[in-house]
């Protein structure tokens, strides 16, 4: 498939996937036209690519962890400097996730603790709810 259509299959840019290629992320087939021609696999590479990169991995980290990520693993042996740099990047995104799912508890709380009337929410229950303020601050609501 030609660039325009794994920018189509992938929702990447074309220019993001050149810049893939030029950090040699991505190495597309030439055709005798010099038109890039990348196989069904490419597909996967690229959503790889997008993940470690979402992941915060540098350019540098992305086509060092790469040949693990998404290609064929086995025989792959890692660094324990880039083992350490990964369980860091790891560690961070667990803390992200935590902090997400404490923000649905949060949200399910306050949607819980409220009636919908159509337009907003309205509490049923004037003082601060003692199960939201523990969540977010480990104290008892304070009455008044």
């Amino acid at each position: 498939m030609h660039i325009g259509e794994l920018a189509r299959r992938t929702g990447v840019s074309v220019r993001a996937l050149r810049y893939y290629e030029e950090q040699g992320l991505l190495v597309p087939a030439r055709a005798a036209n010099g038109y890039r021609e990348y196989t069904k696999a490419a597909v996967d590479v690229v959503g790889c690519i997008q993940l470690l990169y979402a992941a915060g991995l540098s350019s540098t980290k992305v086509a060092e962890v790469l040949p693990a990520a998404c290609r064929d693993a086995e025989g792959v042996v890692l660094s324990g400097e880039l083992t350490g740099e990964l369980e860091t990047v790891r560690a961070r995104l667990i803390g992200e996730i935590e902090e997400r799912q404490a923000s649905l508890r949060l949200l399910d709380e306050v949607m819980a603790a409220a009636c919908w009337d159509g337009v907003t929410l309205q509490e049923e229950n004037p003082l601060p709810h003692v199960g939201l303020r523990m969540g977010l601050t480990g104290l008892a609501a304070e009455p008044g």
